[in-house]
């Protein structure tokens, strides 16, 4: 029990942390709806979300055999390069199968975002 209860503290202390940072377990943020894998992003997308968020990603595109991916973006206040990048690789999995990639609940900064990066031409933006 000694060697539990600091893992345990740490663990809940994480969570706490997460919480108050806006994060949320992840596992609750993504969804399979008949072929389409929902992914509720995060308040805040950056390299230290994105590895995370692509691993999560692909583990459900392959075990799921989803065909299409729905990046909801309703809490996201701020994304970078590394937040397009994650959108790009999951675009990269999904259309070798046919499958579509969607943006849903973009604020107009992001939605700004991902149509000058060109985003557009690859996935559909809908507001």
């Amino acid at each position: 029990a000694e060697h539990f209860e600091p893992a345990y503290t740490r663990k809940k202390q994480r969570q706490i942390d997460c919480e108050k940072e806006g994060l949320h377990n992840m596992d609750e943020d993504y969804k399979v709806i008949d072929n389409y894998l929902m992914i509720r992003m995060p308040a805040e997308v950056d390299h230290h979300q994105s590895v995370d968020i692509s691993k999560r990603a692909d583990r459900y595109i392959v075990s799921k055999q989803v065909g299409n991916v729905v990046f909801d973006f309703e809490r996201t206040t701020f994304m970078d390069s590394s937040g397009l990048g994650i959108i790009i690789g999951r675009y990269r999995k999904i259309s070798c199968f046919g499958g579509k990639v969607y943006a849903i609940n973009a604020s107009e900064r992001i939605g700004r975002l991902l149509r000058a990066s060109g985003m557009s031409s690859i996935i559909e933006i809908l507001t």
